[in-house]
Formats: C-alpha cells, sequence, structure tokens
C-alpha cells in the first residue's frame, strides 16, 4: 500500500471512532487484531473502544501528527475531554482534561493488526 492511501484509510478510521459508527469498524480493523502485545480480536478492541466512549462521553480523536510507512503509521493524538469517573486509575470525576496518545499501527493490506499504545498519564496526573 502506498503512503497516501495508507494514510487516508486511517483518517477514515479515526472518523469511524469518532462517528462510533461500530458496524463500519471491520473495514479497518483486522479480526485478529493485537492491542500492546496481547490478541484481543476485533470483538474485543470494539468492547475496548465502546468502553472508552461510555465512560468519555465528548471524546473526540484529534490527529495532531500522522507518519505513514507502510505497512505502519505512526500517529500522535490530541484530546480534551471530561471522563466521567475513574481514567487510568485516576479521579477525574466530570473535570475536563487534556492529554495525547502516541500509538503505532501496523497494517496488513488495508487493515490495522496491531496497535502500541502510550497515553500521556502524567500530562492528566498533573491538571488533578
Amino acid at each position: 500500500m502506498i503512503k497516501a492511501n495508507l494514510r487516508a484509510v486511517y483518517r477514515d478510521y479515526i472518523a469511524c471512532l469518532n462517528k462510533q459508527d461500530w458496524p463500519k469498524l471491520e473495514q479497518f480493523v483486522h479480526d485478529e487484531v493485537y492491542y500492546n502485545g496481547q490478541r484481543i480480536g476485533i470483538l474485543g478492541y470494539r468492547e475496548m473502544l465502546e468502553r472508552d466512549f461510555n465512560e468519555i462521553p465528548d471524546l473526540y480523536f484529534d490527529i495532531q501528527l500522522l507518519i505513514s510507512d507502510p505497512p505502519h503509521i505512526a500517529s500522535r493524538l490530541g484530546f480534551n475531554c471530561t471522563p466521567k469517573g475513574k481514567f487510568l486509575g485516576l479521579h477525574v470525576n466530570g473535570k475536563r482534561v487534556s492529554f495525547t496518545e502516541h500509538v503505532f499501527y501496523k497494517f496488513r493490506g488495508d487493515k490495522i493488526e496491531q496497535v502500541w499504545s502510550i497515553i500521556d498519564k502524567a500530562a492528566i496526573e498533573a491538571q488533578l
């Protein structure tokens, strides 16, 4: 897959997340997807995302940086949101927080096969 196509697929994937268009998720995520080294499959991945949106109703994925080197994507995602209760073990309880996530993806064809994610928890702690 060429860089421009992979970037377009990724942007469509992020739009799918922001719309919470869960039936469409299977167009972007491989059935046997791994998350931080653990095989969770598409159902586990969808459950994780649904839980995130349930705990953070105003969750919105904002692409701040996107680098494509097929079959990989590297992205810095920005968030400005209000988690309802605990988030990453922190008692946020409806306070608006801003933080970033650095995430790397490996694609198989045009579907995400592996995800490695690091969330800047220290940034959230500093705001509490």
